[in-house]
């Protein structure tokens, strides 16, 4: 297998650790992060002072020289496909894409082709620089298929690791933008008896609960209060529509990221998104709320009204805040100016 050996001196008060000090001082070029180069420690694939050394604990002084010997990254299983991509933001550490609706993150067994991955694979070519030893674009969180918006993707391995560190630690900035029936009201005495959910200051419904797979439908998530992973959505309504209220617009800001997450949490809330026929979005309006034309226009809005409208982090490698904003598409552009109108 071809390699590369990086050289590296450690400097004046190392951590005590070996992995820690070579997360300090290997040089930014490498893009190693830490996890990988932990597994390179273990491979054997570190000398220090001239001897091999498997422990990631292992101390190491000031001035001691180690030789890592990192294997060039392997061609992914993943072809490359020219898709067109509207591309947001790109430099050599990550990309920032604008994913339309249709277009699965990632391939999977039903889905082997078509995807983000084989569209960047194509884009990116020779500057991933490899994600955990491969090279491939390094998927930091995704969307639904049939949700549009920002993501932001590694090109790095040390890009995915700080990437994907903020997003487990909740402070990348994630909001979107969703149409859902009925108008979510802080002061509703329904909305207010639905376990799980809350309001705070600036008529913002919290909804935190525990999600899990469904029980008899694998494809789905599903609201418990006991087992499954924590999850939290803030959500406020920035526009109603219909006489009464039968539609809304909504901001919903993810303090975690779940899958299906806002549009369970919504559907629990009795907001289900508009077109989502997994969570029953396609709720029957009142007849006076809306004229016929427009009530038609809900009911046949083919998939979940859901956008990924607002994404921040700090870049990875700069340490630079980073915001990016995306309009919405055309197809619910044209459902929101139908009910405006």
């Amino acid at each position: 297998m071809d390699t590369t050996v990086i050289s590296v001196t450690i400097g004046l008060a190392p951590p005590p650790r070996l992995d820690k000090a070579l997360s300090r001082d290997v040089p930014d070029e490498a893009s190693l992060s830490r996890t990988r180069l932990a597994r390179l420690i273990a491979e054997g694939c570190v000398v220090l002072n001239g001897a091999v050394v498997t422990d990631a604990k292992a101390k190491v002084s000031e001035g001691d020289v180690l030789e890592i010997t990192v294997p060039l990254a392997t061609e992914s299983h993943i072809g490359p496909e020219p898709i067109p991509l509207e591309i947001v933001y790109e430099d050599d550490d990550l990309i920032v894409v604008d994913k339309p609706a249709g277009m699965v993150v990632h391939p999977a067994p039903g889905t082997p082709t078509g995807t983000l991955v084989n569209a960047l694979l194509h884009h990116c070519g020779d500057t991933l620089s490899g994600v955990g030893g491969e090279k491939r674009p390094g998927v930091v969180h995704r969307i639904d298929k049939d949700t549009t918006g920002l993501l932001v993707v590694a090109k790095t391995d040390r890009a995915h690791h700080g990437l994907a560190a903020q997003f487990e630690a909740h402070t990348a900035e994630r909001a979107y933008l969703a149409i859902v029936h009925g108008m979510p009201d802080t002061g509703d005495p329904r909305l207010r008896g639905i376990r799980g959910v809350s309001a705070e200051p600036g008529a913002v419904i919290r909804i935190t609960t525990q999600l899990t797979r469904h029980k008899t439908d694998r494809q789905k998530q599903a609201v418990v209060f006991n087992g499954g992973r924590h999850a939290v959505t803030r959500t406020r309504v920035l526009e109603g529509f219909g006489t009464p209220p039968a539609v809304a617009l909504v901001e919903c800001r993810l303090e975690t990221g779940r899958t299906h997450q806002i549009r369970v949490h919504m559907a629990h809330a009795g907001h289900g998104l508009v077109g989502d026929q997994t969570y029953g979005g396609r709720r029957k309006i009142a007849v006076k709320a809306l004229n016929d034309a427009t009530r038609d226009a809900v009911s046949a809005f083919p998939r979940q009204a859901l956008h990924a409208a607002v994404l921040g982090f700090k870049h990875p490698a700069s340490g630079e805040v980073m915001r990016f904003e995306s309009q919405l598409p055309a197809d619910m552009a044209l459902l929101l100016a139908r009910l405006r109108a």
